[in-house]
């Protein structure tokens, strides 16, 4: 149980984290509009957790102009998509143990 344990990552311990890291999952990258519209968050909520992923390494945040404006991509590193996996098989055998 305790091995089990190690791999939950408290970078994940937020459903918008998880959001984010679960749509850059199975997406090449998401802008900040899509990820604030299928999770529905707010500016500043999607910003600080986006933010909180980024310090760990876990994403990487392109910022370019399309036309004139603003456009924000995220994308997962190859360290967030390890770490986010070992995330959730630890979550799933956590679930499966119960």
């Amino acid at each position: 149980m305790k091995n089990i344990l190690q791999h939950i990552n408290k970078a994940f311990d937020h459903r918008i984290r998880l959001g984010i890291m679960s749509i850059l999952m199975v997406n090449e990258y998401a802008d900040f509009n899509t990820l604030k519209e299928l999770l529905g968050v707010t500016d500043g909520n999607l910003a600080s957790h986006a933010k909180a992923l980024e310090t760990e390494s876990y994403i990487t945040v392109e910022k370019q102009f399309i036309g004139k404006k603003p456009n924000t991509r995220y994308i997962a590193t190859k360290e967030g998509r390890k770490a986010f996996k070992e995330h959730i098989d630890a979550l799933e055998k956590l679930i499966q143990k119960s």
